[in-house]
């Protein structure tokens, strides 16, 4: 059910503080901040109301400005709600798709393993570097200090 601004009932304009929301809406965040320091700068009050209205408002959240969803990208591979996931529509591509996917989470999880297995090597090389010293350190002769 679709329902009707106000403004739109009477035939009058749409209220102007709307109008003014909805253009800084097209121009993103960087139009809000701009306008909310601007407001400081100006008079002090109306930076603070603005302010004040972008957190109340939400304005400060990511999906607030109709940017598109880039969750795909995210590095969460774990998390399977996102884009990623969905259909396209095009079986042929969402083979494709899900083939690729797994692949890549096969070669990331073979990466993952690697980084371990190397890391490990390493504290391994630290521990035995560090026993050596060790052991050649009690296999000295302990020298008298002179009195």
């Amino acid at each position: 059910m679709h329902t009707a601004q106000p403004a739109a009932i009477m035939g009058g304009r749409p209220n102007p503080l709307r109008r003014a929301e909805a253009w800084l809406d097209q121009r993103g965040r960087p139009a809000w901040i701009i306008t909310m320091v601007l407001g400081f700068v100006l008079f002090w009050p109306l930076g603070l109301a603005t302010l004040g209205y972008m957190i109340f408002a939400g304005k400060f959240k990511r999906h607030t400005f109709g940017q598109e969803d880039h969750s795909m990208f995210c590095r969460h591979r774990r998390s399977h709600h996102h884009a990623a996931w969905r259909s396209s529509g095009n079986t042929a591509f969402d083979a494709y798709k899900s083939e690729t996917l797994k692949r890549l989470e096969d070669e990331q999880e073979a990466f993952e393993s690697f980084l371990q297995r190397l890391r490990e090597a390493k504290d391994k090389q630290e521990f035995d570097r560090f026993m050596d010293e060790r052991a050649t350190k009690a296999a000295a002769p302990v020298t008298e200090p002179a009195a």
